[in-house]
Order: C-alpha cells, then sequence, then structure tokens
C-alpha cells in the first residue's frame, strides 16, 4: 500500500504544475525535445529539464537521447489509481451531500 501512496503523490505533485499538464497535453499530441518544449512554453532549458524530470519520476513521461536531442513522449503510466482515488473522494462528498440533503428535508418539515 506504501507503493500506491507513493506512486499517487508522485502523479499529484506532477499533475498540481500547471506547465507540467500543459506538457502532457502537448505531449499527447505528439513528441518533443525538451529544446522544443522549452520555447513552446517560454522557458530556460534548465527549467524545463526539471519540469520533466517530475514527470519522468512519476512514470508520466519518458525521455530518450537521440544523437544530441533529448526527446519526450507520453510514459507508461496511464493514471489508473489516481482515477480510482479521485472517483472514491467523489463518492464520499456526493454521500454527504444526500445526507445533508436529507437532513435539511426532514428539519424542513419540523419548522
Amino acid at each position: 500500500m506504501v507503493q500506491c501512496s507513493d506512486g499517487l503523490d508522485d502523479s499529484f505533485r506532477a499533475l498540481s504544475d500547471r506547465t507540467r499538464r500543459g506538457i502532457l497535453e502537448r505531449l499527447g499530441a505528439r513528441e518533443a525535445s525538451v529544446s522544443e518544449l522549452a520555447e513552446h512554453f517560454g522557458m530556460t532549458l534548465t527549467g524545463m529539464k526539471k519540469h520533466i524530470a517530475v514527470l519522468e519520476e512519476a512514470g508520466l513521461v519518458s525521455t530518450e537521447k537521440v544523437g544530441r536531442v533529448r526527446i519526450c513522449r507520453i510514459g507508461p503510466r496511464r493514471l489508473e489509481d489516481e482515477t480510482a482515488w479521485i472517483a472514491r473522494y467523489r463518492e464520499m462528498l456526493e454521500a454527504r451531500l444526500d445526507r445533508l440533503g436529507e437532513f435539511l428535508e426532514r428539519t424542513k418539515g419540523e419548522q
């Protein structure tokens, strides 16, 4: 269970940044070099490499060196655990709201 939690932490940390989410969207369309991504997002190569490292650590991006260029593509993780966690959280919230609605209906009749 700890490994699953670590994986969730890595994924949510990676997804918590707008630039990293943008990188994933961009790579969803086609692979790109680190320098192409840096140019697209208006950042330095060093900054982009840091973002790519976080995404790679979470398994959301993979890279391959081709000659002098590092190519980035969507990684092997498909976010099944993260989607399941969000679904369980949503169910919990909806159940709480349902109970609140039932309580309000009961107390409305008492007034």
